[in-house]
């Protein structure tokens, strides 16, 4: 945590000189004027934890706009995140993704943009499968199913947001765009929602 004006204003009177005109009574017009510089410094020592924040991609607001610039951002999958919630969430998916091709790969991937889903995998079916197993032989060896939420609804959160964003938003769209932006070339995403 920060100085505040009271930190500040003790350390400016701790550097005056003795004697008395270098009064130090708080009514005295010297305090108040060190008073007011205090507050300043205050206020600017607290801007500064601020910037620090900002210089972390997961934590930023005031700059979401620049790193969304330095990361690509916003790309065709995710013009539709308009809250300052869902860009923070893409922007933060974007700069933690390392890639990957395995089913935990696309479930951590929506669950960062803030989708809980599953995924189906499509096996061939041969002798020795089980009784009631799909009949999936050719193209369906490469299609595999992310199952969703009919409607994935974001709420508004406290510190998460700004003025003017929704205080919830529904939809799915950023989810199929990622997901098959990112699926291996040979394979299929399908997507089913709900029940």
């Amino acid at each position: 945590m920060g100085m505040t004006a009271d930190d500040y204003l003790a350390q400016l009177q701790a550097l005056l000189p003795p004697g008395a005109a270098w009064s130090r009574e708080p009514d005295a017009n010297l305090t108040k004027l060190l008073a007011a510089l205090a507050t300043e410094f205050a206020r600017v020592d607290a801007r500064v934890g601020q910037l620090l924040d900002e210089s972390d991609p997961r934590l930023t607001v005031e700059m979401l706009s620049d790193w969304e610039l330095a990361y690509g951002l916003p790309d065709p999958c995710t013009e539709a995140a308009d809250t300052v919630a869902e860009r923070g969430a893409v922007l933060t998916a974007k700069v933690t993704g390392l890639g990957g091709q395995s089913r935990q790969y696309y479930i951590d991937l929506a669950a960062r943009l803030g989708y809980q889903i599953t995924i189906t995998e499509y096996r061939e079916f041969t002798a020795g499968s089980l009784a009631g197993s799909p009949v999936s032989n050719g193209d369906w060896l490469h299609a595999w199913t992310v199952n969703a939420p009919e409607t994935t609804v974001t709420s508004f959160v406290a510190g998460g947001g700004v003025a003017g964003d929704p205080l919830r938003d529904w939809g799915n769209d950023i989810l199929e765009c990622a997901i098959s932006r990112l699926a291996p070339a040979h394979t299929t995403p399908l997507f089913a929602y709900g029940g």
